[in-house]
């Protein structure tokens, strides 16, 4: 049997989700927590295997309740429910120790295995926060250019070719083309007009 505690401020919310989970035979709420806080105490008192935890709740937020959870205890796992999907959020409950993120429209079949996979030792992420998680990686990956790269990156947005760009910058052809690859395997595309239009996208040039 899988021991849940649900944390969210919103009562007919959270009764809901209590009652979604009363559907599982294999799950049992063990208890209930309208905000931070009290989830922390309720988490450390009962000991549940998952939190299904909200974020936005009066005083602590759902994010630092889960860091303070993860910290004081090894078993206890955090699966985010909640309807909020901006980048800072969503890498805020992760960095916390959240296991999971997934949103309250998900169908409900969906909450229900997500509750499952995480008791289980996985990680459990809705479609469109893997999405996003993605393009961030991405775009953290692409800061990573060199200056040489964005040198080249630079001159190739100017319409010069690889002979012009290495008279320009004083480097072999082949060097130029090394440069390209790398670029082009950091921003993920697979030529260079996508590579130019990319790194605008991301700020590099």
């Amino acid at each position: 049997m899988i021991r849940v505690l649900v944390a969210d401020d919103h009562p007919i919310v959270r009764g809901g989700i209590v009652s979604l989970l009363a559907q599982a035979d294999d799950i049992s709420v063990v208890g209930e927590a309208a905000d931070g806080t009290e989830a922390v105490r309720l988490a450390l008192e009962l000991r549940p295997d998952l939190v299904l935890m909200d974020l936005r709740m009066p005083g602590q937020s759902g994010a630092a309740a889960t860091a303070q959870i993860v910290a004081a205890t090894a078993g206890i796992r955090v699966l985010i429910l909640t309807t909020y999907e901006s980048d800072d959020q969503i890498l805020g409950a992760i960095e916390a120790g959240a296991s999971g993120y997934l949103l309250k429209a998900a169908p409900q079949e969906e909450i229900i295995a997500g509750v499952r996979s995480v008791a289980a030792g996985q990680t459990v992420l809705a479609p469109s926060i893997a999405a996003t998680l993605v393009q961030r990686v991405r775009g953290q990956s692409a800061a990573r250019l060199s200056p040489r790269e964005l040198d080249v990156l630079r001159l190739v947005g100017a319409g010069e070719s690889n002979p012009e760009i290495a008279r320009s910058l004083f480097i072999g052809e082949a060097t130029v083309k090394t440069h390209l690859l790398h670029v082009f395997e950091k921003l993920a595309v697979k030529d260079r007009t996508r590579a130019v239009t990319r790194a605008m996208e991301l700020g590099l040039l």
